[in-house]
């Protein structure tokens, strides 16, 4: 993996908060919500998550008995079964925490409604394949005010239970779009105002500086190992990097998206 997660290249010329998370719901097209595991979320946070999810549709909660005991009152009823026995009906290595809950997939946003909802700070993956890069980029999105990201319709991970395990909750929250190509989305997001800012290790400006100043942004995350592609980085308003020192090549995906959506959301946090 090149520098900053992405390889580096030749940088176009550069251009020229708030959507606060909320359940999902009134989305076109359906979000997988299984695959891996036929359906189930495991463990608290993604379990506790979803049952406080009205969009959500849950069939079946399955907890060990000291589970069920601190997860308290909940919507549906738990089937109270053994450790072992929930390890079973969950794929090898699956860490549940003694709390599995079988769901109906959410329904994706489309991007129109990503925009039509004024949310402020959008996350783009181009080709980012792996299910816990992906989940591990639904927790920082939610950490630091991005409640968009939008994936490819190919070459992109369902959301499933290991997903859902990595955000610890945060797929209940955040709003997923899927569009079929991601440089035309990029200039759907330009045209309705977005500072477009493709994260690269040959940017020709620090990140904080890109991104300083800018009411609405997407930050362009590229695919493990190749980076973003050179048609999305061309769609990119700039292409930016976040300074390393050199005894380090580069960072992971997720490492480098929670960097970069702290430094576009910094400015807007409230006091605490």
């Amino acid at each position: 993996m090149a520098r900053n997660h992405t390889k580096r290249r030749n940088a176009p010329g550069p251009a020229g908060q708030d959507g606060s998370p909320r359940p999902l719901q009134d989305r076109p097209r359906e979000r997988s919500g299984g695959g891996d595991g036929e359906g189930w979320l495991w463990g608290t946070h993604a379990v506790v998550a979803a049952l406080a999810n009205p969009s959500r549709t849950c069939h079946m909660l399955l907890a060990t008995e000291n589970a069920a005991a601190r997860l308290g009152p909940a919507r549906i009823t738990p089937e109270i079964i053994l450790g072992k026995d929930l390890d079973n009906r969950l794929p090898p290595g699956a860490v549940h925490q003694g709390l599995a809950l079988k769901v109906a997939p959410l329904n994706p946003s489309s991007l129109e409604d990503l925009i039509d909802r004024d949310i402020s700070r959008i996350c783009v993956l181009d080709q980012v394949s792996d299910p816990h890069n992906l989940g591990a980029i639904y927790r920082s999105a939610a950490a630091f005010g991005f409640n968009g990201i939008v994936l490819q319709t190919r070459h992109a991970p369902p959301i499933t239970g290991v997903v859902a395990k990595a955000a610890v909750g945060a797929i209940e929250t955040v709003a997923e779009a899927r569009v079929v190509n991601i440089a035309r989305a990029l200039e759907q997001l330009a045209d309705a105002g977005y500072h477009t800012v493709g994260l690269d290790g040959g940017g020709p400006r620090i990140l904080a500086d890109a991104v300083a100043g800018a009411p609405k942004i997407a930050i362009v995350m590229g695919a493990e190992g190749s980076g973003l592609r050179p048609a999305v980085a061309k769609a990119c308003a700039e292409l930016a990097r976040i300074p390393m020192t050199e005894v380090m090549e580069s960072l992971n995906v997720s490492n480098a998206a929670a960097i970069a959506f702290y430094e576009a959301s910094r400015e807007g946090f409230p006091p605490r």
